[in-house]
């Protein structure tokens, strides 16, 4: 089997990619990857069905979860990079960040999800009201222990 892997420059101006003998094991230098698709030149991300390896023949048949996992970058008049994400998680990651560098929204579950835990912390924050509220650097003192504990059984 052959590998192909694919990744952005440091600089994030060029995606360098290219088939490896062997699966990677960590990250792959950028300068052993022979083949550069400069950021400039992408036209767009489909995802889905509109990736065009998912509508060769026979391969809409395949089962739902692989189609949920594909994405294709497309580039010049016939040019494409397609690809097939391992999990939901690793496409989330890859559309939001191709769709962050082309200056589009980002719009996968992954990010839905954490920007909607992120307003919910600003609205619980903003209703603790905690304007002109000092916070005290140390806790407050642990209180002495009651002379009894009756108050505990005490249901009356």
């Amino acid at each position: 089997d052959k590998f192909w892997y694919c990744r952005l420059s440091p600089n994030h101006k060029v995606l360098h990619y290219g088939d490896l003998e062997e699966s990677p094991q960590g990250e792959v230098p950028h300068d052993s990857l022979q083949d550069k698709l400069p950021v400039a030149d992408i036209k767009a991300v489909v995802t889905g069905k509109d990736c065009p390896h998912m509508k060769e023949k026979g391969a809409l048949k395949q089962n739902k979860e692989v189609l949920e996992l594909a994405f294709s970058i497309l580039y010049d008049s016939s040019g494409q990079l397609n690809f097939i994400a391992p999990d939901k998680h690793e496409y989330c990651v890859w559309t939001d960040g191709l769709n962050a560098l082309l200056g589009k929204d980002m719009l996968s579950d992954l990010t839905r999800n954490d920007l909607d835990t992120l307003l919910s912390m600003e609205i619980k924050l903003r209703l603790l009201d905690l304007e002109n509220i000092q916070i005290p650097d140390a806790p407050p003192p642990i209180p002495k222990e009651p002379s009894n504990y009756d108050f505990v059984y005490d249901c009356n």
